[in-house]
């Protein structure tokens, strides 16, 4: 069974799921995933799809880089 990641779901319910994906996702330009903290608090109520408007990162682009990593992607 291949690996899933649903973006209605937070980063914090993903990352704790899947903590490969925070490897992801500093990969992509969300440093501040790594810092302590963060990924419990902004984490618990924020999407994937919201963190990349609020960083300006195209989503296609997220998309893409978890799909070259084996993931199927929910919307």
């Amino acid at each position: 069974m291949g690996k899933k990641i649903d973006l209605h779901k937070t980063v914090y319910e993903l990352c704790t799921a899947d903590p490969e994906i925070i490897d992801i996702m500093v990969g992509l330009g969300f440093e501040q995933l790594a810092k302590p903290g963060m990924l419990q608090s902004a984490g618990r109520f924020m999407t994937i799809p919201q963190g990349a408007r609020l960083r300006k990162v195209e989503l296609d682009a997220i998309k893409d880089a978890f799909r070259a990593r084996g993931y199927e992607i929910t919307e």
